[in-house]
């Protein structure tokens, strides 16, 4: 039997089908958003939800987390969105774990990236596996300036907090990257927002392609836009699922 496909893949037409890296300075406010996601539930790597009425799993090592996914997996529970909050944290007691079991301080001791290899494939198994599960996965991390030279000069980009390695494993799988920012207004006030789009200034990126590239940090706005967006992928996939395929034509030699 051929392992080939014989449709094209659906879009997914639900948040609580994708993953999402949502990232912002302290306070702004992402964690409330996160917190508004369908059957949320905070995998909580570092305090900070005390004002926040969540249902949460503190998570203070990587056995935490690997017991919680392994619950998780067993199903009969309400949670339809997994938040890893923060997902600097989860890397971090992802590399400690490796290396005491490694029984090595640190990564280099290993040899020359051995060490990183080893942390960085734990991490993204791990990830990976989630991102397969029917749950909505959000990874939350802060956000840090860092400065970009190129030939015609230098420029300051603002980026996920996350080591280079662990940024590129995660960027690489979600389906959504949220900036959340601060804009000031012309008549002096401050505007909370999310950036969707690409900037060569922050990062940012939404694989629909149909999200506005600026919107309120604001839960339910960014459920509607999403709605909005997909819905044209959805009409799509509809007529081309109920398309009747053409029959190969016999040989008739």
């Amino acid at each position: 039997m051929s392992i080939l496909p014989t449709a094209k893949t659906q879009p997914k037409p639900d948040l609580a089908d994708l993953t999402v890296l949502v990232y912002g300075q302290t306070k702004i406010g992402k964690s409330t958003f996160c917190a508004q996601s369908e059957g949320a539930l905070f995998l909580a790597t570092e305090p900070g939800l005390n004002a926040l009425d969540v249902y949460q799993v503190p998570v203070q090592s990587w056995d935490d987390l690997l017991n919680a996914c392994a619950e998780l997996e067993k199903g009969g529970h309400p949670f339809k969105t997994v938040i890893i909050d923060t997902i600097d944290n989860a890397y971090k007691f992802c590399t400690d774990h490796i290396l005491k079991k490694l029984k090595v301080e640190h990564e280099s001791d290993l040899g020359y990236g051995k060490g990183y290899a080893i942390v960085n494939n734990e991490f993204q198994r791990v990830l990976t596996k989630l991102a397969f599960r029917p749950y909505g996965l959000f990874l939350v991390s802060h956000s840090k300036e860092t400065e970009v030279e190129t030939r015609t000069g230098k420029y300051t980009r603002t980026v996920p907090t996350l080591p280079d390695k662990a940024r590129k494993i995660v960027l690489g799988m979600v389906d959504m990257v949220l900036y959340c920012d601060l804009e000031d207004g012309e008549d002096k006030t401050t505007r909370r927002l999310i950036r969707t789009k690409p900037s060569k200034y922050y990062e940012a990126g939404d694989r629909t392609g149909r999200l506005p590239e600026t919107l309120d940090l604001d839960f339910a706005k960014f459920f509607d836009a999403f709605s909005v967006a997909i819905a044209p992928l959805k009409a799509a996939a509809g007529k081309t699922a109920g398309a009747v395929p053409k029959q190969p034509q016999g040989d008739n030699r």
